[in-house]
């Protein structure tokens, strides 16, 4: 047996023995954390055939039509996944062309711009591509068509799509700076990319919680091309404080109107569609149209009534009095709209002459917007990068050979109901079939 005393001193060497592993340990540690802080980590290099900066609708069909060309291509995304915007599209069933697309439903500075790439990349392009991943889809109204389901089987598809091109997608890539030298070089927090080959489709303004920023016009800038100032389209209007006053209570009424703007001899424009009274002014399809071309200071007028004679029961019966009037208005617009507008116009005295204005308002309500609801509210930005400055053909810019700008970014901006999104499938296909 042990005597006490070796017991003891074999239990107080044990102790000092762990006790120097521990502080051993403690050295060591320290000594890596040390190491650790000591060494520089390279940034990463990336070397590719063409860089796209955006995932949206634009971007990832350049991306694709590059892809399939054998291109080596990689988008940087700033965003945490791609086509964000295509997500909350159509209510979330993404409106993603229409079938009527003419190049008369965009806006440009110039209005030719839009054709070569539009009659290039159809509607029915997108369709096919569509059907080949058996989307189901339906048109809603007006050539517009949208998703049965919801709006992830086109990013969905266009994953795919990517995945069978070999594209990289870069997500949460977020760029610092663009250099050019023989070569583009994009500069991001997880290092550089480069490429002889540098498309732009980073969009516009509209939706700033979704991240939209002015990177893409910045950097336009920074090569020395002209930019149509941007500007909110496809927006809410708000109204003056009067109007504001006289209809805002009755918000949540909708009517079908149409709704036009401008001369017939000064480039008119007319929407039939319907139109919506909000808490701080005018919504719905028809004053989204119109207020992309709005210029701030005009006034919209709007037939409430289009295709009824509102006045000719009274013109030829023999009671004339608000009260008869108030009825046949209340037969086409909801009722406390037609009580409200009548009590604003109603004329003093019940003549032919009085009744004859009347049906002139009622068919030419003058409106004269005091704003719109800004880009928070706007689904696209009108103007961006001066189409002057690129090829129709390619979106290549003519003075920076292999810098190519796509999609909302361009001042080119569709009507409401896909078209859009249509020019953001035909412009990126352009630029993905050259570079």
């Amino acid at each position: 047996m042990l005597t006490l005393r070796f017991r003891l001193v074999l239990a107080r060497n044990r102790t000092l023995r762990i006790a120097s592993i521990s502080a051993y340990h403690r050295r060591a540690e320290n000594d890596l954390e040390n190491e650790a802080a000591s060494i520089t980590i390279p940034p990463v290099n990336r070397k590719f055939d063409v860089l796209i900066l955006g995932g949206g609708a634009a971007g990832l069909l350049c991306a694709i039509e590059a892809g399939k060309r054998g291109r080596r291509v990689a988008i940087l995304e700033h965003a945490d996944r791609i086509g964000k915007k295509i997500l909350i599209s159509g209510g979330g069933r993404c409106n993603f062309t229409n079938l009527h697309c003419q190049p008369e439903n965009f806006l440009s500075a110039n209005p030719h711009f839009a054709k070569s790439a539009l009659a290039r990349y159809t509607p029915s392009d997108f369709i096919a591509l569509v059907e080949k991943y058996h989307i189901s889809y339906h048109e809603k109204t007006l050539g517009q068509l949208f998703c049965d389901h919801a709006a992830t089987e086109i990013t969905d598809m266009l994953n795919a799509e990517c995945e069978a091109a070999r594209v990289q997608l870069f997500p949460k890539c977020k760029i610092r700076e663009v250099q050019r030298s023989t070569e583009f070089v994009a500069l991001t927090e997880s290092g550089e990319f480069r490429a002889p080959i540098l498309v732009v489709a980073t969009g516009g303004l509209s939706i700033p919680k979704m991240g939209a920023t002015a990177f893409g016009y910045d950097l336009a800038l920074q090569f020395g091309l002209k930019i149509v100032t941007p500007r909110p389209a496809l927006v809410p209007l708000t109204f003056r404080p009067k109007d504001r006053d006289d209809y805002c209570d009755l918000a949540g009424v909708s009517v079908q109107v149409v709704v036009s703007i401008g001369k017939e001899s000064l480039e008119p424009h007319s929407f039939a569609e319907g139109m919506l009274i909000t808490h701080r002014g005018l919504s719905g399809p028809a004053i989204l149209q119109i207020s992309s071309y709005w210029d701030g200071s005009k006034s919209i007028r709007v037939d409430l009534a289009p295709g009824c004679d509102v006045t000719a029961a009274l013109r030829q019966g023999k009671v004339r009095n608000i009260a008869a009037m108030r009825s046949e208005l209340q037969g086409i617009l909801p009722k406390r709209f037609a009580v409200r507008w009548l009590d604003l116009h109603a004329p003093a005295k019940w003549t032919n002459q009085s009744l004859e204005a009347l049906e002139r308002q009622v068919h030419e309500w003058i409106v004269t917007p005091a704003a719109t609801e800004g880009y928070e509210k706007a689904e696209v930005t009108a103007g961006g990068v001066d189409t002057d400055e690129l090829s129709s053909k390619t979106m290549e810019c003519r003075k920076v050979p292999g810098l190519f700008f796509i999609g909302e970014v361009v001042d080119v901006t569709g009507h409401l109901g896909g078209f859009n999104f249509q020019w953001a499938w035909a412009s990126g296909a352009a630029a993905g079939r050259t570079v």
